[in-house]
Parts: C-alpha cells; structure tokens; sequence
C-alpha cells in the first residue's frame, strides 16, 4: 500500500519527544518507549451546553457510546492542528478561531497493549447552532448539545468516552483559572 492512502503518526519518546519516525498508525503496535499523541475537545456554547457524538453502532470498541471530537494526530501536524481538523472532519464546526485551548494532557503507558499515547483535552468556547454542526455520518450516529449535567449522568453510567479525563480537565482548567484570578487580585492589592 502507498503511503498516501495510509495515514502516519510521528512517534514520541517518553518525555514526549519526537524520535523523528514516523509509522503507519493502524499498521504498527507501538513497542516499549513509545508513544503517539491524541487529542480530544469539549466544545461549550455560551449557554454552556456542550456538543457531544455518539459512535456508530458498529465500531468493535465502545459501539453506541458518546464522546466529544478527537482522534489521532497525523504526522506532521501539531496537536492544535489536528484538534481543529477533528472537530471540522467530526462536525463541520471551525474551532480554529475559537476562544479557549488546551487546558489538561496526560500520559497512558500500556506496553503490554501497546496502546501508549500522550493526551491533550482542549476546551473552547464558541458560539453555533444545531444547524450548524454536520456529523461524519460514518464515524457517528449522531449528536446532541447537552448541559455537562447530562454529559455526567451518560459518563456515571459508563457510556461516555474519556468521561474520567474530561472531569480531570475541567477541574484543572478551574483551578488555572481560580489561581489566575488570585494573582490579578494580590497585584491589584499590592501593585508596584
């Protein structure tokens, strides 16, 4: 098979650098040492109702579950282009311009499984409409603009992918957030 029908992935060394290889994605089962990098975005509207996609019923993994946008990046790409090029392939939306960014990453070693990977979550924040969002029909059942409230009752029952990480995040971004307002308070407090 040629390479342009196949889609590559830069490799990473456990510090989360680039070894400078690139593999097939769905052809190589990353050894020991080795990692790619995946990305995953919450997409929140100002009414603060989130988009969600449901997985085709038919995937071998996590059929019928829900999830936000994410994926794979491809070799070459950096992790904010390939957020952006998920959610457009995953829901026709422009992140692009979008307030907001990457807010958590982590790392998941499975040498066993081979399933080794960095994680960046992103959140933005960005004004559409339902009309707006064009699902990838062979990728998703379909979705739904919800309040985190249902995003945390599909993720209790154990049907929302990365539900465990997205609360991760949230909280990280929160307590960002808190420990940037404390500053601008204590410099308004005591400028100099």
């Amino acid at each position: 098979m040629e390479r342009k029908n196949m889609e590559y992935i830069d490799i990473y060394n456990s510090d989360r650098e680039k070894t400078g290889r690139q593999v097939p994605r769905k052809a190589y089962r990353l050894q020991p040492g080795e990692y790619m990098l995946v990305v995953i975005a919450l997409v929140e509207r100002p009414d603060h109702r989130f988009l969600i996609t449901q997985r085709k019923k038919n995937k071998k993994w996590a059929a019928g579950d829900w999830e936000v946008s994410g994926g794979g990046v491809r070799a070459g790409e950096t992790s904010f282009q390939a957020v952006c090029r998920e959610v457009r392939e995953e829901t026709g939306l422009d992140v692009s311009q979008a307030d907001g960014g990457c807010v958590y990453s982590y790392q998941n070693t499975d040498p066993e499984g081979g399933d080794n990977y960095f994680t960046d979550i992103y959140h933005f924040h960005m004004d559409f409409s339902e009309e707006d969002v064009v699902p990838q029909e062979e990728e998703t059942e379909g979705f739904r603009v919800v309040p985190f409230d249902e995003i945390r009752r599909i993720g209790e029952s154990g049907h929302f992918l990365h539900y465990s990480r997205i609360l991760q995040a949230l909280d990280a971004e929160k307590r960002h957030a808190d420990d940037d307002s404390e500053a601008e308070k204590t410099y308004a407090d005591n400028p100099r």
